[in-house]
């Protein structure tokens, strides 16, 4: 009989998306323009605000300390990814995909910069919202999940989105100013949309609490 344990399926589902935030994420679409200003997302949209919610799933149902280690075990994910990248890209290829070796490695031969600031800011903000999550539940009590999950969740994601783009694309070569304005208008309508989802998706944040606490 077919059968999946709740946790596994959790925690299969956070790996998922983490894996297809730091393989896809770099593909961004259009969304819509504010006058001559184009807003644009990267298609990890749709599965970063999963990867806070399922945090704070587990922070509710199973405590700080196991999702401190489901985090943990995320971060490991990340860095054996990357660390596999370079060497599959390092790699001499076969005869037979000679052709496709230029698409394989722009696809995963990431920059040491950008793995760099991928890593820093998925650490920082992922434990920023366990440990956000827990301080509020430990004021609320057990109430107000949808307040403690989606404050947890702006904060975090406002640092993993302004950690990331400012590692990743602070211009060394010029002023703070042009930097500041350039990095604030990366990084404010992105963690808005961010935020956006995050209270979208509160009700499953409902539905994994009372799915989890059924085998507890």
């Amino acid at each position: 009989m077919f059968k999946i344990q709740k946790l596994d399926f959790i925690i299969s589902l956070y790996i998922a998306c983490i894996a297809i935030s730091e393989l896809m994420g770099a593909k961004t679409f259009p969304l819509f323009s504010i006058g001559n200003f184009p807003i644009h997302a990267s298609v990890g949209i749709f599965v970063v605000p999963v990867i806070y919610s399922i945090n704070d799933t587990i922070t509710e149902v199973y405590g700080k300390a196991r999702a401190q280690s489901l985090v943990r075990s995320g971060l490991s994910m990340v860095l054996l990814f990357l660390l596999f990248s370079l060497l599959a890209t390092h790699l001499p290829p076969s005869k037979i995909f000679l052709h496709s070796e230029k698409a394989y490695e722009e696809i995963f031969n990431f920059s040491a910069r950008i793995a760099a600031a991928s890593l820093t800011a998925f650490a920082i903000a992922e434990f920023a919202d366990v440990f956000i999550f827990t301080k509020i539940k430990e004021k609320f009590g057990k109430n107000a999940l949808w307040l403690r999950t989606n404050l947890a969740n702006f904060i975090s994601e406002f640092l993993d989105t302004g950690i990331f783009l400012t590692l990743a694309f602070y211009a060394f070569n010029k002023p703070f100013g042009i930097n500041a304005a350039f990095l604030i208008s990366l990084i404010i309508p992105y963690w808005l949309l961010k935020c956006f989802m995050s209270v979208i998706e509160t009700p499953f944040v409902y539905l994994g609490v009372n799915w989890l606490k059924k085998d507890k």
